[in-house]
């Protein structure tokens, strides 16, 4: 890696952090490609929202989602890599080594380029969604349904991500409901049956969420039936956990005009490589990944992409 006054050259530039990311670097770094890592408006990405974490392999006692994202990123500064806060504000794709520039003028020349911008979750838009951000709120099901034992939860959502959801979460709370806005389920005919045959799963209809509240951790949801017509009927549903389930949105805006995405808008790889249509550009993490979206996942992600781009370099 190389610095002259607004410029910087590495044999590989990693955009953004988090599990995929902070594994790249950790990976690139060991083999000695001094890694550039951009880590974006969220240092270590939504897992710093997360409060506890107990599925990570070499935790037994568990960890923080915050607890976690350091001990990876001093990992991965141990092995030599360059971590700089900010973001990229704009690419070149058109010749090697490709141009990445901050949002403080910074341009960075990259031999190669991992990116791992991951997904953001679709959020309501309530106000309250933030205020009970893991003290009650959560966009993941598996990440956290584990702390709702013999509890009552809610699931926003139709389609089948929300009935795998309250399938999941039936498992492990006393009584979980399904709100959903339509009169329908969006989900397949297998996953709607399976939903209806569960006896603890209770699907709330033509129903929206209009608030949460509680104190310091969520007591329930204010939930309106039949909105806007002359049978609506507002009600508060006590419950300890309320996931949302309406989807995630890929961070590919700032590469979407040159990589190939997917109908979704997810980074489309090479598999089993992580390697997009552009060579040189690689994608790891929940960019790419519109169906695990785990925090080990993305970490094995972030591996394979080192590995690919140390190979490609050796090549050439």
């Amino acid at each position: 890696m190389t610095t002259t006054d607004n410029q910087l050259y590495t044999k590989c530039l990693i955009i953004g952090s988090g599990p995929a990311g902070y594994t790249a670097a950790l990976y690139t770094g060991r083999a000695n490609l001094a890694p550039v890592l951009i880590e974006g408006m969220q240092p270590g990405g939504q897992l710093t929202i997360t409060t506890d974490i107990e599925n990570f392999p070499g935790y037994p006692e568990g960890t923080t989602g915050s607890g976690l994202m350091d001990d990876m990123r001093r990992q991965a500064l141990r092995f030599g890599a360059d971590m700089r806060q900010g973001t990229v504000s704009s690419i070149d794709f058109s010749s090697r080594p490709f141009k990445a520039t901050t949002e403080d003028g910074l341009v960075v020349n990259a031999e190669t380029i991992i990116l791992a911008t991951g997904a953001s979750a679709r959020f309501l838009g309530l106000e309250d969604e933030k205020k009970f951000m893991g003290l009650g709120v959560s966009a993941c099901a598996t990440c956290d349904g584990f702390f709702y034992r013999g509890k009552k939860v809610a699931v926003v959502g139709g389609g089948d991500t929300a009935c795998e959801e309250a399938l999941y979460l039936s498992n492990l709370a006393s009584e979980v409901y399904l709100i959903v806005r339509k009169n329908y389920l969006r989900a397949s005919k297998v996953m709607q049956q399976r939903v209806f045959d569960k006896p603890n799963i209770k699907v709330l209809f033509n129903t929206n969420t209009v608030g949460l509240y509680g104190e310091e951790f969520l007591e329930g949801a204010h939930l309106v039936e039949f909105v806007g017509t002359p049978e609506e009927n507002r009600f508060d549903l006590p419950i300890d956990g309320f996931f949302l389930a309406i989807g995630h949105t890929p961070n590919t805006s700032l590469f979407s005009s040159a990589i190939e995405l997917d109908k979704e808008g997810y980074v489309v790889t090479d598999h089993p490589h992580t390697s997009t249509n552009i060579p040189g550009i690689f994608a790891a993490g929940d960019v790419a990944d519109p169906y695990y979206r785990q925090a080990i996942t993305a970490a094995g992600s972030g591996c394979r992409a080192a590995l690919d781009v140390e190979r490609f370099l050796a090549e050439r």
